[in-house]
């Protein structure tokens, strides 16, 4: 059955690309297609955390601590929290405690796109409803 389908493909294919051709363009589709993205996300739901940016030119580095819905940040010498709501394994929103302007009260929405081990993820974050705005980043598990 599988191989009648697989000849089903090459003949399919065959149409548009030249028979030689054929068997590469199935071979590379059927090996991508076996590739899949770590995300084992339920890793970094509690811990310590570092996040290293690039801010008008300078590095600055960001250490935080999740602990069940709270995030505590520390950057830059203050202390900042956050509320945390995870809206599947791999996406939450967070929303600042307290907010000293317009802009932070404005919750950030987070996925994580994969995980590396348990020492690391790269992330895409926004504010919420400003997907045009989309950043991306890396975390390291530092605990």
């Amino acid at each position: 059955m599988l191989m009648g389908a697989l000849r089903n493909i090459l003949q399919i294919l065959s149409t548009f690309i030249p028979m030689k051709n054929a068997s590469w363009v199935l071979t590379l589709l059927l090996l991508s297609s076996c590739y899949s993205v770590e995300r084992n996300c339920l890793y970094f739901h509690e811990g310590r955390f570092r996040f290293i940016s690039l801010v008008a030119g300078e590095m600055q580095e960001s250490i935080f601590e999740r602990k069940g819905n709270l995030e505590i940040e520390e950057y830059k010498g203050k202390k900042d929290s956050a509320t945390i709501r995870w809206v599947n394994d791999c996406e939450c929103i967070l929303t600042k405690l307290n907010p000293t302007n317009n802009q932070d009260k404005r919750p950030i929405q987070m996925k994580i796109l994969r995980t590396k081990d348990s020492t690391s993820y790269t992330f895409e974050y926004a504010l919420v409803g400003d997907a045009k705005n989309k950043q991306r980043g890396t975390i390291e598990k530092i605990n």
